[in-house]
């Protein structure tokens, strides 16, 4: 959107758990004049404004009709909030569950949030790996390497299925151990084109 000859845009940042996409945007946001939204927390708010939750862990009890209807108001709140300011999304592209790949961001997501990029952040398996093992912080869903690299692989593909429906670009960047300068800089370069 462009506002006054400034163009403003939403960046919809994703990575597969491990991929270091949090400590990323954490960096990045140093260096850029964007808001970051977390896709879920900005679901909590509005459900918690409802008086339906009381917490995030509730919002996945919540009906699918319900679900889909905070997914809606969430994506509206943040296009309304991209009319002002540069924002970026912080959300799941995929979701691996028992039953298969669920997209993160359905269709009807799509529509409302008209992002102008996605970025994939990823790393090798291995490195992936080793990171879910050391993180103590989070009880992480212990997978083999070539699941972690399909996953990867899930994502780059719906990525740019999304991008077909939108229009958007998709950037990929590579998030390898001891290198969190380099890709910092090359999101911050990606978010100011």
């Amino acid at each position: 959107m462009i506002i006054g000859g400034i163009n403003l845009k939403i960046v919809v940042l994703t990575g597969i758990p491990g991929s270091g996409s949090t400590t990323v945007l954490n960096k990045a946001l140093e260096e850029v004049d964007y808001i970051h939204i977390n896709y879920g927390d900005a679901m909590v708010e509005i459900a918690k404004e409802k008086d339906i939750v009381n917490n995030r862990d509730e919002l996945r009890k919540l009906s699918p009709d319900v679900q889909r209807e905070l997914q809606i108001l969430a994506a509206k709140k943040i296009k309304e909030k991209s009319e002002s300011e540069n924002v970026i999304v912080d959300t799941h592209c995929t979701i691996n569950t028992p039953a298969g790949f669920l997209p993160g961001l359905p269709e009807w997501i799509l529509r409302e949030l008209e992002p102008d990029t996605f970025i994939i952040i990823e790393a090798n398996p291995d490195e992936i790996l080793i990171r879910r093992l050391s993180d103590d912080t989070r009880n992480r869903d212990k997978e083999m390497t070539r699941i972690i690299a399909l996953h990867q692989e899930v994502n780059r593909a719906t990525a740019m299925a999304y991008a077909t429906l939108t229009g958007a670009t998709v950037k990929i960047l590579e998030n390898h151990d001891n290198e969190l300068d380099i890709i910092v800089s090359k999101m911050v370069e990606t978010l100011n084109i």
